[in-house]
């Protein structure tokens, strides 16, 4: 059964042209090849012995279209090569793909200028076996482009089509026969260079089968699918298709821009090693280099093997091994004579590459600078290779957090692109989609969503409709959404994006885990937790198949699931997926790695919502530790660890200590960020709480109203952080007894909450419960009972039923009931706010005893 790939459904399909040209660059020594192909099948195939002394002793006496239609291994094995993309297969038979083709290519000329010339418009048939998944694909590409990713035999006899292949293969329960119905005009052949011969008296046999043989990897158009009637089998369909070679634009536009892609790797096997890593097979990459590797002669080509195995490791996250093999083609590349410097060069941008993934920011900058001082030397001042440098090392600031040396660099990046490069180059789009980044990061949320929007415009242009690089521009508009609180409008973007990676990848990579990483965290955002856990899980099981067992993004997914379940309230299940986070990161990553400080804050943040303060607080600090070796000291990073530090101190009741940090991070996020930066807000909101627990309300609520004025011009006026401030505001003015004024803030808290969010998020709850309190405390019970109902009601419908927020509310009605003196009542909801404490909470968690308190003194009541 030969291969099939469709557009848009197969990622196998982009590269049908450029697998080809790779296959037909290979120029391997003959005699050495076939000496290899027939020593390999003696090891590794059932081929009778006889067959492979014919091969060795008599291949140059027959053509290769002789060998390829005779009663030999060669069409078997081929056919199975290319189907299951078998690097042995392929890099044994390389020789015969070549010679095949241009045989078909000579006698193709031969023939059409001869008395066996085909009529300029004709029918060919072929009959074969197709999987019901693979049929699926094809009426899902009703009107679009298929390949047949071999050498496609087909026959001018439609009854040998349909009697001898079609039917026998319906026959077969998991597949569905097919009789293919292709039409073929010659000028087409001829304009696209697909060339096919008429096999008779020049295959093995006597053509009783009027074959025709096409080249390999042929395009064609569905045009039409329709149900062959049978008595036996609703299993059997004819496809209409019509031959178009490569006069697709689309197509075209699409393989140029891979082809540039491809180019820098070079040709012939190389190539064919970086398309298996573009398909999401890195191992048979590996494999390919590896044999290659063996096979090398020259310094020049094992300078470049190794290079290529690096780049195969640093795909898959095995960075130490890929610094080793960069280094060994840095090593090559010096033996040479004279030494190739723009190869040295890219060999140092390699390393200074993963270093940066590595996180061992000043190692990335050693590596890249070397690399920018010999392209200045090499290169004009305005050409392409510097701007990517630049763009490398403003990448590694960027990571460092300075962001302001990031935007220097990324826009140096942008001047050389516009000079040396067309307007609408896609490289273009990689600079604006930096500086978008970098401004996104800085809080700038306008400036970020014009940047990526102007990237989004020049791949459009650029690149076909549904290209892989699309969807990173649609991701990263609703990475800005997201920061800005339009939640709906992120999970529209990251939708998009996900739809354009389902259209062009495998079903099994990367991309598309990341994708669902995004929406689920969107979703959790959101409160829907069901669905965020829904989405994180995929992104799991993808990874799971598609990246090693230790790979850091399995960590992110381990995370990302584990903060779902924290906000759940689950808070053991969150431990223990931030745990396996951290095993991973451990075991990957140097001891210093940003990442491990995450997974450290991460389990920290469980601790302290499980009242283990002193557990949270060696956490948070083991965090910063990692931090301070790892980043500047002013990075915002380190901001985040002071904070949380405060947070623990502030519920131990440690308040000079809790203020000490929080200032401290105020004190670098003023160094780092710009002055309207919504982390600063957060600041200011940290310290306001240490003010308010002190009982200084006046300096919390000047605090907490610095924290507003933040926001005001950083964020939309509907953003969900602004109501958390209004939240907070309201609290202050409830403990100053100013009753109306807290009702007030709390209203308009809940009002954009109302526009910002689901109807049914915990932050309602949370804002119904505040003004419930209010109520309660201007001894508006009736009122106060209604806003705590609302709140109850919404966390029944948005948590899991023994998260303890369910219990703050059970506890809250039962304080009314308490105070309208209806006792059971009150008792009621006390037992079930300590039977849900019970469960969520660590033994002798101060809420469980203060629970247990309010049912004493009830009873007593009673």
């Amino acid at each position: 059964m030969i291969s099939i790939s469709f557009n848009r459904i197969d990622p196998l399909f982009m590269y049908t042209q450029l697998l080809k040209e790779a296959l037909l660059e290979i120029e391997d020594d003959d005699t050495k090849s076939i000496k290899e192909l027939v020593d390999y099948c003696r090891l590794h195939s059932d081929a009778a012995e006889k067959t492979l002394e014919k091969i060795e002793k008599e291949y140059c006496n027959h053509t290769s279209i002789w060998w390829y239609t005779g009663p030999y291994f060669i069409y078997s094995m081929l056919n199975r090569g290319l189907r299951l993309m078998d690097v042995d297969i392929i890099m044994k038979l390389g020789f015969f793909i070549r010679h095949l083709h241009n045989h078909i290519t000579q006698l193709h000329r031969e023939q059409q200028s001869s008395k066996v010339a085909m009529p300029s418009k004709f029918q060919v048939f072929r009959g074969q076996g197709l999987s019901m998944e693979a049929f699926e694909k094809m009426k899902k590409t009703k009107g679009g482009l298929m390949s047949f990713n071999n050498f496609l035999s087909t026959s001018r006899n439609r009854e040998i089509s349909f009697e001898t292949y079609a039917q026998s293969a319906a026959l077969d329960t998991n597949s569905v026969g097919i009789l293919f119905v292709m039409n073929i005009d010659t000028a087409i052949c001829t304009a696209s260079s697909t060339p096919f011969i008429n096999v008779k008296n020049v295959g093995f046999y006597d053509d009783q089968e009027e074959e025709i043989l096409f080249s390999t990897h042929t395009i064609f158009r569905i045009d039409h699918i329709e149900r062959i009637e049978d008595k036996h089998t609703d299993r059997f369909w004819q496809v209409n298709l019509t031959l178009t070679g490569n006069q697709d634009n689309d197509f075209n536009k699409l393989t140029a821009h891979l082809r540039e892609e491809l180019d820098v790797v070079g040709t012939g096997w190389s190539r064919l090693g970086q398309i298996l890593i573009k398909l999401g097979e890195p191992a048979k990459a590996e494999h390919l280099y590896q044999l290659l590797l063996e096979k090398a002669s020259s310094d020049g080509d094992k300078a470049q093997y190794n290079s290529q195995l690096g780049s195969v490791y640093q795909s898959i996250g095995e960075y130490s091994k890929a610094i080793t093999f960069y280094e060994r083609a840095i090593y090559m590349h010096k033996k040479m004579s004279p030494p190739s410097q723009l190869n040295l060069a890219a060999s140092y941008g390699n390393i200074g590459s993963v270093y940066n993934n590595m996180g061992e920011y000043s190692k990335a900058l050693s590596s890249y600078e070397p690399l920018l001082e010999i392209q200045k030397i090499a290169v004009p001042p305005n050409h392409p290779s510097l701007a990517a440098s630049y763009h490398n090392i403003g990448l590694v600031y960027y990571n460092m957090g300075e962001y302001s040396k990031a935007l220097s660099l990324y826009e140096q990046s942008l001047e050389i692109r516009k000079i040396a490069l067309p307007s609408n180059h896609p490289d273009f789009a990689q600079s604006y989609n930096n500086i978008g980044l970098v401004y996104n990061n800085m809080g700038e949320y306008s400036k970020a969503l014009s940047s990526y929007e102007r990237a989004l415009e020049i791949e459009k242009i650029a690149l076909p409709l549904n290209h892989p690089n699309l969807a990173a521009p649609h991701h990263n508009i609703g990475l800005v959404y997201y920061n800005m609180g339009e939640y709906s409008k992120a999970l529209s973007s990251y939708e998009r994006a996900l739809e354009i990676e389902k259209k062009a990848l495998l079903p099994t990579h990367p991309d598309l885990a990341a994708s669902y990483n995004s929406i689920g965290v969107v979703y959790n955002k959101m409160g829907e937790y069901s669905k965020a856990l829904s989405s994180h899980e995929r992104s799991l099981e993808i990874r799971k198949i598609a990246l090693p067992s230790n790979h850091p993004d399995l960590a992110q997914s381990y995370n990302n699931i584990g903060n779902v379940y924290y906000n759940m309230g689950e808070h053991s299940k969150a431990l223990s997926y931030y745990e396996k986070a951290l095993d991973i990161d451990k075991k990957v990553l140097p001891p210093n790695h940003p990442s491990l400080a995450s997974s450290y804050h991460n389990i920290g943040l469980v601790y302290k919502n499980m009242g283990e303060y002193s557990k949270a607080l060696s956490s948070y600090e083991r965090s910063l530790e990692i931090r301070k070796k790892a980043l500047p000291p002013n990075h915002p990073d380190m901001a985040s660890s002071y904070n949380n530090i405060g947070m623990v101190c502030d519920n131990m009741g440690e308040y000079s200590k809790a203020l000490s940090s929080y200032e401290r991070a105020l004190e670098i996020k003023r160094i780092a960020l710009p002055p309207n930066h919504p982390d600063l807000a957060a600041s200011y909101l940290n310290i306001g709480s240490v003010y308010y627990n002190l009982g200084e309300y006046s300096k919390a609520l000047t605090s907490y109203e610095r924290s507003l004025e933040i926001k005001k011009i950083a964020y939309p006026p509907n953003h969900p952080d602004m109501a958390s401030s209004y939240n907070n505001i309201g609290a202050v003015y409830d403990d100053m007894g100013e009753y109306s004024k807290a009702l007030s803030s709390y209203e308009r808290s809940l009002e954009i909450q109302k526009i910002a969010l689901p109807s049914n998020h915990p932050d309602l709850a949370g804002s119904y419960n505040n003004i419930g309190l209010v109520y309660y405390n201007m001894g508006e019970y009736s009122k106060a009972l209604s806003s705590y109902e609302r709140s109850l009601e919404i966390k029944k419908i948005a948590l899991p039923p023994n998260h303890p927020d369910l219990a703050a509310s059970y506890n809250n009605i039962g304080m009314v009931y308490d105070k309208m003196g209806e006792y059971s009542k009150a008792l009621s909801y006390y037992e079930k706010a300590l039977q849900i404490k019970k469960i969520a909470l660590p033994p002798a968690h101060p809420s469980t005893a203060r629970t247990e308190r309010n049912i004493e003194l009830l009873k007593k009541k009673m």
